[in-house]
C-alpha cells in the first residue's frame, strides 16, 4: 500500500523547510536508508532519508520550493499503484477564482476612485470672461519722443513704465526715475534662467528571497529585543598579558589558540562564580544553570549561527580551540546538526577580527546575557602617573533585566576582567 512521506520537524523551531535538492526521481526504486532529498531548515541544510521501501510514485514539492512541517513531500508504493486517492484525501486551501479576484479588484477600485474635479460654475466662467484683456502689440503707447529715445539707449522696456504726464503719458523723468531705482526681484526675474543639462538615469535593484534561516533569525531576534528589557554594561580590559600568554601557549599547543578561545575559557570560569548571569528566563521561573554551555556566534552568508561549546569550564584551551574551529567550519558548510546549536546558557559574539571598537549584541534567548567583544587596540593609558601604550579591548555585556541587575552583571565583568588581565589563573 502506498505511503505518504511528510516533511519532518528537523529542529525545535522549524515551521517549514525548503527542498535544496532531490536525489531521487519518480520511478526510482527506494530502499530504507536511501537519501531522498536535502532540506534547508531554519538552522542548517539536512539530509532526508527514507524509512520505507518501494517505488517513488510522486514528488509533491519542486526543488527550491518550501513546504510546512507535516506537508506532503512524496509518495512511495508499489510500481504502478494508484496513489491519487491519497492526495484527494488531503484538504487543500481554497484559492480565489479569477472571477472572485476580478470582483475584489473592482470593489477596491470603486472605494479608492478619487472624486471628480468640480466643474466651473457659470458665475466663475463669467468672471473669467470679464478679466481685462492684454493690450495688443500695436496698441498706441503714450510717451514723448525723448522718453522713447532715452529708454532705448538704456535698454528699458518702456511699456513697463507708468507715466506721470497728461493722460498717463510717459515723459523723460519717468524713464530716468526708473533707471536709477533699485531693481526689484520681479524685474530681476526677467533675465534668462540658467538651463541645466538633462540627466537621465535608470533605477534598479535586486530582490532576494528570504531563506528559512534568515526568517528564523529575524523572528527570534525580534522576539528577544522587544520582549526582554535589555541594558548594557561596557568595560575596558588590558590584554597585554593575554597577548604574551597566547604567544607562549601557541608554541606548545597542538592547535592554534585564538583570543576568542581565551575569552570563552575566561567567561566559562567567571560564569561558575556568577550563576545569575548563567541563567535562563522561562516565563514563570528563572533557571539558574550549574553547567556552562557557551554559544559562539559564527557569521555565515545568510546570517548568524550559534554552535555551543558544552561544559566549556571543564575543557582546556586547546580543546576549546579545536572544537570552535570544527563547529565554525560545519556552520559555514551548513552541516551543523540541531543538537550542536541547542542548550546554550551564555553567548559570546566577537567582532574584533573586523576591527570593531565596541558594539552591543541582542540576547540569544533564553539566555539572560550575551557578551559583545571588540578588537584589541594599542591605546595610550596612564600607569603609575605616566603615559604608556597598552593593548586594550572593550567588552559589552547585554543583560535581561528580568534576570540580571546592574550589580550582578558588573560583578561578573570584574571577574572576567581579572582572568583576562592575568590569564595564568585559567590554568590553575
Amino acid at each position: 500500500m502506498a505511503e505518504v512521506i511528510r516533511m519532518p520537524r528537523m529542529s525545535d523551531t522549524m515551521e517549514e523547510g525548503v527542498i535544496a535538492a532531490w536525489h531521487k526521481k519518480v520511478g526510482d526504486k527506494i530502499k530504507a536508508g536511501d537519501l531522498l532529498a536535502e532540506v534547508e531548515t531554519d538552522k542548517a541544510t539536512m539530509e532526508l532519508e527514507s524509512y520505507q521501501e518501494g517505488t517513488l510514485l510522486y514528488i509533491g514539492v519542486e526543488k527550491g520550493a518550501s513546504v510546512k512541517v507535516n506537508g506532503i513531500l512524496a509518495i512511495l508504493g508499489k510500481e504502478g499503484e494508484d496513489y491519487k486517492s491519497l492526495l484527494d484525501a488531503v484538504p487543500k486551501e481554497k484559492e480565489a477564482t479569477p472571477e472572485e479576484e476580478k470582483d475584489s479588484t473592482a470593489t477596491k477600485n470603486e472605494v479608492e476612485k478619487p472624486a471628480a474635479e468640480p466643474v466651473a460654475t457659470k458665475a466663475e466662467t463669467s468672471a473669467t470672461k470679464n478679466e481685462p484683456a492684454v493690450a495688443s502689440e500695436d496698441a498706441r503707447l503714450k510717451a514723448s519722443p525723448l522718453a522713447k529715445k532715452i529708454a532705448s539707449e538704456k535698454g528699458i522696456d518702456i511699456s513697463q513704465l507708468k507715466g506721470s504726464g497728461d493722460d498717463g503719458r510717459i515723459v523723460k523723468k519717468d524713464v530716468e526715475a526708473f533707471s536709477t531705482a533699485p531693481q526689484t526681484t520681479e524685474s530681476k526675474s526677467i533675465s534668462q534662467p540658467i538651463v541645466l543639462p538633462s540627466i537621465s538615469g535608470e533605477e534598479s535593484f535586486d530582490e532576494i528571497a528570504v531563506s528559512q534561516m534568515r526568517k528564523t533569525i529575524a523572528k527570534r531576534l525580534a522576539e528577544s529585543k522587544f520582549s526582554a528589557p535589555h541594558f548594557y554594561l561596557t568595560m575596558q580590559i588590558n590584554m597585554d598579558k593575554a597577548v604574551s600568554a597566547r604567544a607562549s601557549l601557541n608554541e606548545v599547543s597542538p592547535v592554534k589558540i585564538s583570543f576568542n578561545d581565551i575569552i570563552v575559557k575566561a567567561a566559562a570560569a567567571a560564569l561558575k562564580q556568577h550563576p545569575k548571569v548563567n541563567s535562563s528566563w522561562l516565563g514563570d521561573k528563572i533557571r539558574m544553570n550549574h553547567h556552562v554551555h557557551i554559544g559562539v556566534a559564527v557569521a555565515v552568508e545568510e546570517g548568524l549561527l550559534v554552535p555551543v561549546i558544552r561544559f566549556a569550564n571543564e575543557k582546556t584551551l586547546s580543546h576549546i580551540a579545536a572544537e570552535v574551529k570544527e563547529l565554525a567550519q560545519k556552520a559555514k558548510n551548513k552541516k551543523l546538526q540541531p543538537q550542536e546549536m541547542q542548550g546554550n546558557t551564555f553567548t559570546i559574539s566577537n567582532l574584533g577580527m573586523y576591527n570593531i571598537d565596541k558594539f552591543t549584541a541582542i540576547i540569544n534567548s533564553p539566555d539572560a546575557c550575551i557578551l559583545a567583544v571588540g578588537s584589541i587596540q594599542e591605546t595610550a593609558v596612564v600607569k603609575d602617573g605616566s603615559i604608556t601604550i597598552a593593548n586594550m579591548m572593550k567588552i559589552t555585556l547585554s543583560c535581561d533585566h528580568r534576570v540580571v541587575d546592574g550589580a550582578s552583571g558588573s560583578q561578573f565583568l570584574l571577574t572576567l576582567k581579572s582572568y583576562l588581565e592575568d590569564p595564568i589563573r585559567l590554568l590553575v
